[in-house]
């Protein structure tokens, strides 16, 4: 009398199957967002250093280049 219990036993073992599959994925997807946002972390530090150095080395040279204007006008 297997029969009559077989399909249902059946689906709801797929889906079991299914749901552990999505599982997987959705920590794998997770670890990789993570790793992403650490990633676009660093880099906007790395940018925000550059960017600070960048004004750092053209502040002098602007300087330089207003006295200029001003002496020569």
């Amino acid at each position: 009398m297997l029969w009559p219990m077989l399909w249902p036993m059946l689906a709801i073992a797929l889906a079991f199957c299914g749901i552990a599959v999505l599982g997987v994925l959705a920590a794998r997807v997770f670890v990789e967002v993570r790793r992403l946002a650490r990633q676009v972390a660093t880099s906007s530090q790395r940018i925000t250093r550059a960017a600070e150095d960048l004004e750092r080395a053209a502040t002098p040279l602007a300087a330089q280049t207003a006295h200029t204007l001003r002496q020569d006008g």
